[in-house]
């Protein structure tokens, strides 16, 4: 099984676990704690490298790629709610 765990991440580059505080729109964004969306970027890279490379057993392709799946859903979320909030400025900046 690899080493890629749903939860490392750089302790110097934490974002809260809650950062809907800051905007008045959408649903709160809820992330892992100490979770960092450049970090989640190079754990996907490496689960897709890993199973590029066909030395993995088929069971643990398996697991990688839910992992991945995962990591991707959350940094989607990330990049939505973020979205929203330029837009949120954006739209003030027109006022």
């Amino acid at each position: 099984m690899s080493n890629i765990s749903s939860d490392s991440h750089d302790s110097s580059t934490n974002l809260p676990t809650d950062v809907s505080s800051h905007s008045t729109t959408g649903p709160a964004l809820t992330l892992p704690e100490g979770w960092n969306y450049e970090t989640t970027v190079e754990q996907i890279e490496e689960v897709i490298l890993r199973i590029e490379t066909g030395e993995m057993e088929l069971a643990d392709i398996f697991d990688q790629f839910a992992i991945a799946v995962d990591h991707l859903r959350q940094c989607e979320s990330f990049l939505d709610h973020h979205r929203q909030q330029v837009d949120l400025l954006i739209e003030t900046l027109a006022d």
